[in-house]
């Protein structure tokens, strides 16, 4: 007899192994398929998780009961701190991870929960029944399951490019799903192609790293969660491309896959190739490059930075013209990926395809870039699956609202998407620091948030309390000993009584100098930046929630039922791109392109005509 789950997860990448794992903890039989079940949760291109807003993507799903934040944190070999000088709500953290524990850690974490079966193998195509999902078929066989989650990442019809030669592949060395793409195409799935790549990985030994600028690692201490990392730290270095380095690509740049016609997909327009760079900034002298060891247990650099699809034979002259590395040799070429995705503008917040009921689509599938991206989508994909509803996030609730937003009502606009603090118009409110205090409970309220987390989280939520209503009635008046400490503590003088809140409010002012000042409890550092950016922002942040008050009311005003041709005062071409995207509230049809305040305010009359 074929087997039968309740959930089919395709896939077995960030988005997979999330999705999995979530909905295997709710309760549900889980299987997921993978070509190979050594190959879960590889890191197939940067060895790193999080950075600008992809931090901020981390700690959330953490905080809603994810895994990757606490699978980082058991491998990071370098943790950094992106954006110090700039304000709270553009700060991100990013961990280099080993790209050998990383995966391994993963795996043990996945082999721990009850009722996930991985099952290698090849998905070739969905079983459907009066128009649902009904399984998923192996060749011959059948795993039956009401419900499925798609996470094919870059093998969905997947071509790998190096110069002229193409291999069909979504990752070097693993193979592609072409029959699955053409079943979905069958189905009657929207899909379009794009396209992403990886640089080359040197042999560490043939580096002359005492060439090379070091970047030092941060404190290390810093994590994504309240788990001290465990492996030992690296030294990662910068190089830099140079003018003979970009001559010969520039000359070049027909043999390039992207330059040549080869490849129709699309590019990520923020990680572009090393030929993309050339290309369009032909007046830059240099390019900087990121050079960092990928694991305790090989000998491989990664060369963030040059990314390409050059014949690998001016992949090697253009390396050995960079300072540092003119003996560099080369353990895996660097190569572009042609892959489909499918319209996430057929997709419902909880991720389910509208056409097909039961089918649930997550990661770069739905023309995302990134680890995180996916990882966010696996999460809310699997939960959505597991409960039947959608895990509702709002704009002003999380990253992880703006993205799934973004996708459903937006699409890509043609190029892989990316998470930038940019797209939250209320980023002040969705910081990094705070995504525990904003999703928490509602992570606990799914049963994903375990006993020790969440006493954790308790514990440092009501010291931050507890410590800013201290500093809000400690009132300080002008004395010689008084003005001392402030001096001590580097904030200015005193002319009028205060209380230590209105002091910290300084703009010099840290609470670390004014604790040991004052006598005041020490803080961990994370727990002391909250305290202090509460009371620091405050006008701001509630000038912010007001805004965000103002923007519920538009969410709140449903457009399901709306016949968009009866509305009187609508342009043909608005009533055209609402037609096609459907959005469901008011608010969701402001952010589209090319729909107008004065095209919002008509349909506004329009509900209060007929309410």
């Amino acid at each position: 007899m074929s087997p039968h789950f309740d959930i089919v997860v395709v896939g077995a990448g960030h988005a997979g192994c999330e999705a999995a794992a979530a909905a295997a903890r709710l309760g549900r039989t889980v299987a997921m398929v993978t070509f190979s079940a050594r190959q879960v949760a590889r890191l197939s291109c940067n060895p790193a998780i999080g950075g600008l807003a992809k931090g901020t993507l981390v700690r959330e799903l953490d905080a809603l009961g994810g895994l990757m934040a606490r699978v980082a944190d058991a491998t990071t070999i370098q943790f950094r701190r992106l954006n110090t000088r700039k304000g709270l709500a553009v700060r991100s953290s990013r961990a280099q991870v080993d790209n050998v524990a990383y995966p391994l850690e993963m795996q043990r974490v996945l082999a721990s929960i009850d009722g996930l079966t991985v099952i290698e193998g090849e998905a070739t195509g969905l079983v459907l029944e009066g128009g649902r999902i009904a399984g998923v078929r192996m060749g011959e066989a059948t795993l039956h399951a009401p419900r499925v989650v798609l996470t094919t990442g870059t093998f969905l019809g997947g071509l790998l490019h190096e110069g002229t030669t193409q291999t069909p592949g979504g990752r070097i060395d693993d193979g592609a799903a072409h029959a699955l793409a053409q079943d979905l195409r069958d189905a009657g799935l929207r899909l379009g192609r794009l396209k992403t790549g990886t640089p080359p990985r040197l042999k560490a030994d043939t580096v002359d790293w005492d060439r090379l600028e070091l970047q030092d690692d941060h404190d290390g201490r810093l994590s994504f969660t309240d788990t001290p990392r465990r492996l030992p730290p690296v030294q990662c270095h910068i190089a830099y491309t140079n003018q003979a380095t970009h001559t010969l690509i520039r000359e070049n740049l027909h043999r390039s896959s992207m330059f040549s016609g080869a490849i129709s997909g699309v590019g990520p327009r923020y990680c572009p190739s090393v030929e993309d760079k050339i290309a369009r900034f032909p007046d830059r002298p240099k390019h900087k490059l990121f050079l960092e060891p990928e694991s305790h247990e090989t000998n491989r650099v990664y060369v963030n930075g040059l990314s390409t699809s050059l014949p690998r034979e001016v992949q090697l002259e253009a390396l050995r013209s960079i300072e540092g590395l003119e003996r560099a040799e080369v353990l895996q070429w660097g190569y572009a990926v042609e892959y489909d995705h499918a319209d996430p503008r057929d997709l419902g917040l909880d991720l389910q395809h509208r056409c097909i009921p039961g089918l649930h689509l997550a990661g770069q599938v739905n023309g995302t870039s990134g680890y995180e991206e996916a990882a966010v989508q696996g999460f809310v994909a699997g939960v959505s699956a597991a409960t039947g509803s959608a895990v509702a996030l709002g704009r002003d609730e999380a990253y992880i609202g703006v993205l799934i937003d973004d996708l459903t009502s937006r699409g890509i606009g043609g190029e892989p998407y990316r998470m930038f603090s940019s797209r939250a118009e209320h980023r002040l409110l969705l910081r990094e620091d705070n995504a525990d205090r904003r999703l928490m409970a509602r992570g606990r309220e799914l049963g994903l948030v375990p006993d020790p987390a969440w006493s954790a989280f308790s514990r440092r939520n009501l010291q931050i309390e507890q410590t800013v209503n201290h500093l809000v009635s400690f009132k300080i008046h002008p004395s010689s000993a008084n003005l001392e400490r402030l001096t001590k503590a580097g904030v200015g003088s005193l002319r009028s009584p205060s209380t230590l809140a209105e002091i910290l409010r300084r703009p010099n002012a840290r609470y670390a100098a004014l604790a040991k000042a004052f006598e005041l409890p020490a803080l961990y550092t994370d727990i002391a930046e909250q305290v202090e950016t509460e009371l620091k922002y405050a006008g701001y942040i509630e000038r912010e929630k007001r805004r965000t008050e103002q923007a519920r009311k538009l969410g709140s005003v449903r457009l399901d039922s709306v016949d968009y041709a009866a509305v009187r005062g609508l342009k043909a071409e608005v009533r055209e791109r609402l037609q096609a995207a459907r959005p469901t509230t008011l608010q969701s049809a402001s952010r589209l392109p090319g729909i107008t305040p004065a095209a919002i305010s008509t349909l506004a009359a329009h509900l209060a005509r007929q309410a």
